[in-house]
């Protein structure tokens, strides 16, 4: 249906707020590490506003304060999308977290198992076919998409990077004449993407230092609620069967599923079908109409899997559980799912365990839902507290 009046004016507020704290967001570093050149130089790119307007970076959607994905609480509390460099422009999906982003294999089709494997985004479109390493490809998408920073070309891209602080860095990693982009913004455009590759890959973004690492370690003990829902992860819940534990494990196995997610109202891209880009064209032609596929629908681009779309459309990517719950401050919302449906990780389980049995909204994809390992799980509410 399409967004009520008062739907719409929370939007507009969220954008507002969105663009006076960005700034702050976007300026933020995490502690400095021992990264090597083309780490630091990732970082530099990361945390730059290179959009048009250029308030935007990486890290305005994937702050590290609150486990690399969306900072603004009052954001995550509604639609969750967040706005792109022009801010009347939205995507359709939540920002996962881009730590433990680059252990993901290059998509492939597991024919032993039957099901596709790796890539990046919740649908798997960065695949790493071109530079080897999906969060590369995923790296290089968004400084060209007019719903995100918005740029207009790479020789764009280009020319902010020249004019940086950090552009002899970049010349220091890439080569003399790295920067010149008369002749060199299409192979600068790539090294930007490995570049930043590089820095989610150090240790400063995937850290395995939580408190289930130092317990593997030996280093600390779980309490015994948290000792009852690891079994219960690992057991009843069936949680490790798709988010598989052990020693420096991201806590998913890069696969993809349909989990029943109901649609989210409040999703700004429904309304998109009122929101043109320059060329005239609509952001979202089939507005409150419009339906996730998920993986299914990148799929439908690829001829060579195309045959094999119908049978995975509403399939998302699962993501890590790393850093799933944490926040910068008391009280602050996350959003969970790729369409942001869910505000706490209680929701999020209460799903998992009863969703067959209990009154949920509808799924907005009724095809290929995961009844195998999820919906009718009979955990108690106090078991699920325990997962939680």
């Amino acid at each position: 249906m399409k967004q009520s009046l008062s739907n719409r004016w929370l939007v507009t507020l969220r954008v507002f707020s969105c663009m006076l704290l960005m700034p702050i967001f976007s300026s933020m570093k995490v502690a400095a590490g021992d990264l090597s050149p083309i780490e630091e130089l990732g970082k530099k790119l990361f945390f730059d506003n290179i959009s048009s307007p250029d308030w935007q970076s990486c890290a305005t959607c994937h702050s590290p304060d609150t486990g690399w994905t969306g900072p603004i609480s009052g954001i995550n509390n509604h639609g969750a999308v967040y706005s792109g460099a022009i801010s009347s422009r939205f995507g359709n999906r939540r920002p996962p977290s881009a730590a433990y982003a680059t252990l993901s294999p290059v998509f492939h089709f597991d024919a032993g198992e039957g099901i596709f494997v790796g890539g990046n985004f919740w649908d798997g479109r960065a695949t790493g076919e071109k530079l080897g390493n999906p969060a590369a490809d995923q790296a290089l998408q968004p400084f060209l998409n007019p719903v995100e920073q918005n740029n207009a070309s790479k020789l764009a891209v280009c020319e902010q990077v020249a004019s940086s602080e950090y552009a002899e860095l970049f010349e220091e990693v890439w080569g003399a004449g790295a920067l010149d982009c008369g002749a060199a913004a299409e192979k600068m455009y790539d090294q930007l993407g490995l570049s930043i590759a590089a820095y989610e890959n150090s240790g400063e973004v995937n850290q395995f230092s939580s408190k289930y690492d130092a317990f593997l370690a030996g280093e600390v003990k779980l309490s015994d609620e948290e000792a009852r829902g690891l079994k219960l992860f690992a057991e009843k819940a069936l949680c490790a069967e798709c988010h598989p534990l052990g020693v420096a494990s991201p806590l998913t196995d890069f696969t993809y599923d349909n989990l029943g997610v109901p649609r989210n109202p409040e999703n700004p891209y429904y309304y998109m079908d009122t929101v043109y880009l320059e060329d005239g064209s609509q952001i979202n032609p089939d507005g409150a109409a419009w339906i996730d596929m998920g993986l299914g629908g990148f799929l439908e681009t690829r001829p060579e899997w195309a045959d094999m779309a119908a049978e995975n459309y509403g399939k998302h990517k699962v993501p890590t559980l790393r850093n799933v719950g944490k926040a910068n401050t008391e009280g602050f919302t996350k959003a969970f799912m790729h369409n942001c449906v869910f505000k706490s990780l209680q929701e999020v389980v209460n799903l998992y365990n009863a969703r067959d049995t209990e009154d949920w909204p509808v799924p907005e994809v009724a095809e290929n839902i995961n009844t195998l390992e999820l919906g009718n799980l009979g955990l108690t509410e106090k078991e699920e507290a325990a997962v939680v």
